[in-house]
């Protein structure tokens, strides 16, 4: 379709707008054309600033994830804690705008998200972490993160407040006994689980350092 001259909204207006239309009435709901209303505007107005609807979804999941501060922590031997306080971030970020969730894993390419994970493996690199462990580190991250937060976004409000929903002691009493003997909110469950991968990634580095029993 082919855009016209002059533009009548701006970029900025259209993507909050959207993610307006989605928190409000759901992914369902959201269409070019739902937004063109909105914004009262025909939609070809939408293409001076969007090629397509794919472009306009990649502007949404990178407005979101925009939202997501960055930790004011230095490098040093503490660096897990960066980690665990960004993912941190990024979860109140996105259930912010649960109804986006999905969109993230649909219009948000790794490759748009290089220059903050250049940042991340500089601030490994001054924290002494060694380079050959960045990639795990920044990868493990991501699928962690975005399995966990975008798992919790979903799920409908009548569960969000119990880890396993509908559980029968009757018919599940090991599930039911580690229910009621965990004292931890999905966010406390979520952070620990950051914080246990990142340390397990430094423990297995130790392990692999030490010379076996036969070399001693």
């Amino acid at each position: 379709m082919p855009r016209p001259s002059k533009p009548l909204i701006s970029r900025s207006a259209a993507v909050a707008a959207a993610l307006e239309i989605i928190d409000t009435e759901g992914l369902d709901a959201f269409s070019v054309p739902r937004l063109a209303k909105h914004l009262g505007v025909q939609a070809p107005s939408l293409y001076y600033h969007f090629a397509d609807k794919a472009e306009l979804m990649s502007a949404i999941a990178l407005h979101v994830i925009g939202d997501v501060s960055l930790p004011r922590r230095k490098p040093g031997p503490d660096w897990p804690e960066y980690f665990v306080t960004l993912g941190l971030n990024f979860r109140t970020g996105i259930l912010r705008h649960r109804n986006a969730a999905p969109v993230l894993l649909e219009a948000l390419p790794r490759t748009v998200l290089l220059r903050r994970y250049e940042d991340a493996a500089q601030f490994l690199t001054a924290s002494g972490v060694p380079d050959h462990l960045h990639v795990q580190i920044l990868d493990g991250m991501e699928r962690l993160t975005l399995g966990a937060v975008l798992t919790e976004a979903v799920r409908s409000p009548s569960s969000r407040a119990t880890i396993f929903p509908n559980v029968d002691p009757a018919s599940q009493p090991a599930l039911a006994r580690a229910l009621a003997a965990n004292d931890r909110t999905s966010k406390r469950l979520y952070e620990e689980m950051i914080r246990s991968f990142l340390h397990g990634v430094v423990r297995d580095e130790a392990i692999a350092a030490e010379p076996s029993a036969l070399e001693a």
